[in-house]
């Protein structure tokens, strides 16, 4: 036997040791806190945030060289072999997210008959061309001219004087939607093109679309009501057009976030910034200045072999990160005094929204206090799960003003319960935001649009109050909603991670605080689908592409994240002796970094199923870190 071979059979018998591994990931954690006590990891996409980051720049005229080449560089190095870029790392090629890399990379100046310009040309007109992609892709193109306006769906801005009761007013959309979909009624209304410098009109393939068929369905319903608002957008009555008009801009400027975001994502951020140019803002305008000086705060630039690569967050995770990560390093034996940990306290007891948003429409009575968003700054969104691992953070902690301590977890608790929604379920940031008449809309092609109760926040919530000593009837609503959510095949569906792990993951540890047994029929059959799908190697994974196709629900390349999750659920059990929790744990310890971390390039984090994906790049710390803390703890 060579000395190499024998190198490689001595390695494969080392058994990586999991206190070493925690070790490790504890320190790795502490080492990436900011002096001011929060954590936040990248929070990576797709390209089409670069892109669109770069169209909007285009129509208002602000696009520069540097800002153009940087960009390019990044979405060209995310294109794969066959030609396409994709919305998740693995994942199938996608006809918008190419035709849109596409376009930027022509603004940028690469010549269309280059390798690889061929083959995402190719590519999208096999699958249909410019005529098959999302909504959302043709308003950019028509925003250039590149696209009829006729040819898309129309949204009158009257929508904002819609009162709260009535079909398909602004609080029927979920936060994320209406923030996006009333700047849009402005662009849709007003109708610009504006020179893009280039044409793609070679990624028509010229097919006109099938006519809706003449029989009663929802989709030939809205159809003809989308015609009857083209003909009204043609004549509209002038004074109510003005009035909304004037109460859309309103409704937008009232809004804007103090870091100048929309919300702290991107989509409304750049169709708020398109319409109140369009409505006449200069461009010194203090909203309008601030908003795009905000944008920074979102660009990573990175230095690269081939230079330097620029990309935009769609969003940042410092409240998410954080309170995350003091739960993992508390899991971990870090004491509740230690400096890291009174130093996130501070940070998160500061972070405490004191007033009212969006969620007031559907629950006007409820006091203002104890809501927490998931971004630096977003007043206007606090969102129930970040309230929920906040409270199970803070009531850890050992801080000098436990008064403080205390009263923001009194808030947080009687905002959480007065948000539970009336099947007795938790969404994300309203409460009964489940009206499904808003999904049918033709204009409604680029993800969810509803925040109903999902199986994750509704967990959360559950472990949360039960945590704090809540046992009455808003937490046994909670528990039998997940009860009666459970799929057939033991697990739960997971909305806002990947995918039937992240749910499983959740709920199991929720319903143990809940005081259910591990012998419990429900967990037993949570604990059946845990171990079906673990992989060979010990670790558990979950392709995005479970959330379409059901072939690919619990399976997947094993990953940190959600081993990590796994294991937390096995371990809620008392199942740390077990097989499966073994090898899961030497999974962890096996695949760690020499700096402690994890590598992992997939997408285990969503925005909406089924369109938009995650990579949170803490998550391959916090969740495997948490993992090892409990079972290092379990087995003392």
């Amino acid at each position: 036997m060579t000395d190499q071979l024998q190198k490689q059979a001595t390695r494969a018998l080392v058994i990586p040791d999991p206190r070493t591994a925690l070790v490790a990931a504890r320190d790795h954690l502490l080492s990436r806190q900011h002096p001011d006590g929060w954590w936040k990891g990248e929070l990576e996409t797709n390209v089409t945030m670069d892109v669109e980051d770069l169209l909007l720049r285009q129509f208002l005229g602000i696009r520069t060289a540097v800002e153009t080449e940087q960009a390019a560089r990044w979405i060209r190095s995310q294109q794969r072999s066959d030609g396409t870029w994709a919305n998740f790392h693995g994942g199938p090629g996608d006809l918008s997210t190419t035709a849109e890399a596409y376009t930027a990379l022509k603004l940028a100046g690469d010549d269309v008959d280059a390798e690889h310009m061929t083959a995402a040309r190719n590519w999208i007109l096999e699958r249909g061309g410019l005529e098959a992609t999302r909504v959302f892709t043709r308003i950019w193109l028509a925003l250039f001219g590149e696209w009829s306006w006729d040819e898309l769906p129309a949204m009158p801005p009257e929508v904002v004087l819609l009162p709260s009761w009535f079909p398909l007013n602004v609080a029927d959309w979920a936060c994320w939607a209406r923030q996006t979909v009333v700047p849009l009624t402005v662009v849709c209304t007003l109708r610009p093109s504006r020179d893009l410098g280039i044409t793609v009109q070679e990624l028509r393939t010229g097919r006109r679309a099938e006519p809706a068929r003449a029989e009663w369905s929802w989709s030939y319903g809205f159809n003809l009501l989308d015609r009857a608002l083209h003909r009204y957008q043609k004549r509209p009555l002038r004074t109510l057009r003005k009035h909304a008009m004037h109460r859309a801009a309103e409704w937008i400027v009232a809004r804007q976030e103090a870091d100048g975001s929309w919300g702290g994502i991107q989509p409304p951020w750049v169709y708020s910034l398109l319409a109140l140019h369009l409505l006449g803002y200069p461009m010194d305008h203090p909203v309008l200045r601030q908003g795009l000086a905000g944008l920074e705060r979102f660009l990573i630039r990175e230095q690269t072999s081939n230079g330097v690569v620029r990309r935009l967050e769609a969003c940042q995770s410092p409240v998410w990160d954080t309170v995350l990560g003091m739960q993992a390093l508390h899991d971990a034996g870090v004491p509740s005094a230690h400096p890291a940990l009174r130093r996130a306290t501070d940070y998160v007891l500061a972070e405490e929204i004191r007033v009212k948003g969006d969620w007031s429409v559907r629950r006007p009575d409820l006091p203002a206090g104890g809501g927490w968003a998931f971004e630096f700054d977003n007043d206007g969104y606090p969102d129930i799960d970040d309230t929920a691992e906040v409270l199970l953070a803070l009531n850890r902690m050992d801080h000098p003003d436990q008064v403080a301590v205390r009263g923001a977890i009194e808030r947080g608790v009687r905002w959480l319960r007065g948000m539970q929604s009336a099947d007795g379920g938790w969404g994300a940031f309203d409460a009964d935001n489940t009206r499904q008449l808003v999904r049918k809309l033709p204009f409604c092609d680029f993800g969810e649009v509803i925040d109903p109760p999902s199986a994750d926040v509704t967990a959360h919530v559950v472990e949360a109050l039960a945590t704090l000593g809540h046992d009455d009837e808003v937490v046994r609503r909670g528990v039998k909603w997940l009860l009666r959510n459970q799929e057939k095949d033991g697990s739960w569906f997971g909305r806002w991670g990947a995918n039937h792990v992240y749910g499983t993951g959740a709920v199991v540890p929720a319903l143990v605080r809940a005081g259910f047994k591990p012998e419990h029929r429900v967990l037993r059959r949570a604990v059946k689908w845990l171990e079906k799908h673990q992989n060979a190697d010990g670790g558990w994974g979950e392709d995005m592409r479970s959330y379409d196709d059901p072939e690919w629900i619990g399976r997947g390349d094993s990953t940190a994240s959600q081993t990590g999750w796994a294991l937390i659920a096995l371990l809620a059990l008392g199942r740390h002796e077990t097989d499966a929790v073994q090898r899961g744990v030497q999974y962890l310890a096996r695949t760690q970094r020499a700096d402690g971390g994890w590598d992992e390039p997939q997408f285990t984090g969503t925005g909406f199923p089924g369109d938009f994906y995650i990579n949170y790049h803490l998550y391959r710390v916090i969740f495997p870190l948490t993992a090892l803390g409990r079972y290092h703890r379990a087995g003392q």
